[in-house]
C-alpha cells in the first residue's frame, strides 16, 4: 500500500517481563515513533490454576505429557477467557495482533507429526456435535469479532484455509532461523514460492521474517530480504543487535519503498524443477538467485 507506515511488532516475552511495564502505554510510545503498534499472543494458552472444564483433554496430545494446559473453544467459558486475551490486546491499542499456536493448542500436535489425522484418536471437544474444521473456522470468526474489524490479523500455526476471508495475513510455514539457514531455505524459500498462488487470494501470505544475524552471511540473507520484497507478500525483519550496518540499512530501505509503492509481484519459474526456487520473475525479468550457504559458514 502506497505510503502506509510500518510496524513494530512485540514477540512473545512481554507477559512476564517487567521491563516492559504498562502496554498501553508501550504501544503509544510505539506509535510517537511513527510506526504502528503489533503485538505476539497466545489466546488458548491457560495456567495451572485454570478450571479444568474449561481446558482442552489432555489425551489430545497422546503419550505427551501435558505440561501447556488450553482452554476448549467450544467451552462457553474457555471461549471467553480465550477471547478476552484478544480484546486486551485490542484494549491496549494494539492495531496488529498475531495469535500463535492456536492449531497445536487445539489439536496437541504439530503439522508435521499428524500424518493422515490431524488428532489423536480417543478424545473430542466439549461439544461433540461439530467437526474440528466447523469449530476452528467458528474460533477463527470469533478472534476476528473480538479484535474489530479495523484490526489487523496475523494467523500463525493456524489452518490456512479455514482462516481465508477472516484474517489479513497467515503465516505460510514453519519458523525460519537466524542461525540454520537450511531452515530459512526450507521453511521461508520452499513456502514462500509454493503458497505464492494463495497470496492476495486467500490472504496476505507472510513468508516468516528476515533475520538478519551475524550467524549468517549476508550474501543469503540478502537474497531472501530481495525475495520477499519482490513477491509483495509481509516483508517482517527481526535484527540482532549489531548486525545492521551501512549496506543492510540501504537493504532494508529499498525493500520497504518497493513494498510500499506497491506492485511487487515476483513468482518462481522453475518450481516444478526445484523445492527452492532459484529462478523468479519480476517486472517482466528473471532474476536468479543461489539459496546454496558457502562451506564452513554457518557454526551451527
Amino acid at each position: 500500500m502506497r505510503g502506509a507506515r510500518p510496524f513494530t511488532v512485540i514477540d512473545e516475552g512481554y507477559a512476564n517481563n517487567k521491563l516492559f511495564g504498562d502496554m498501553a502505554s508501550v504501544a503509544e510510545k510505539i506509535r510517537a515513533r511513527n510506526v504502528r503498534p503489533g503485538l505476539w499472543i497466545r489466546p488458548l494458552r491457560a495456567d495451572a490454576s485454570a478450571t479444568k472444564s474449561w481446558l482442552m483433554p489432555a489425551a489430545r496430545g497422546g503419550r505427551r505429557p501435558d505440561n501447556e494446559p488450553a482452554y476448549d473453544p467450544t467451552n462457553p467459558e474457555g471461549l471467553e477467557a480465550a477471547l478476552a486475551v484478544v480484546r486486551q490486546a485490542a484494549a491496549w491499542g494494539y492495531e496488529l495482533i498475531k495469535h500463535d499456536f492456536t492449531t497445536y493448542d487445539l489439536l496437541g500436535q504439530w503439522g508435521f507429526t499428524m500424518g493422515a489425522s490431524p488428532a489423536m484418536d480417543g478424545w473430542n471437544f466439549y461439544d461433540g456435535t461439530r467437526t474440528s474444521a466447523e469449530i476452528i473456522r467458528d474460533f477463527y470468526a470469533a478472534m476476528r469479532k473480538a479484535a474489530g474489524a479495523e484490526k489487523i490479523i496475523l494467523g500463525c500455526n493456524t489452518v490456512l484455509h479455514l482462516g481465508a476471508g477472516i484474517f489479513d495475513t497467515q503465516r505460510t510455514g514453519d519458523d525460519v532461523s537466524g542461525r540454520d539457514w537450511s531452515r530459512t531455505r526450507k521453511m521461508g524459500v520452499n513456502t514462500l514460492a509454493f503458497r505464492q498462488p494463495q497470496h492476495n487470494i486467500f490472504h496476505v501470505n507472510d513468508p516468516d521474517c528476515v533475520p538478519l544475524s551475524a550467524k549468517i552471511p549476508w550474501t543469503l540473507t540478502g537474497q531472501w530480504l530481495r525475495v520477499v520484497a519482490g513477491s509483495g507478500t509481509a516483508l517482517i525483519v527481526s535484527p540482532e543487535a549489531g548486525s545492521v550496518g551501512a549496506e543492510q540499512k540501504a537493504a532494508l530501505r529499498d525493500a520497504f519503498a518497493e513494498l510500499a509503492a506497491g506492485g511487487a509481484t515476483a513468482e518462481p519459474t522453475d518450481w516444478m524443477e526445484t523445492i527452492t526456487p532459484e529462478a523468479w520473475r519480476r517486472n517482466g525479468k528473471t532474476v536468479r538467485y543461489n539459496w546454496t550457504e558457502p562451506e564452513g559458514a554457518n557454526p551451527f
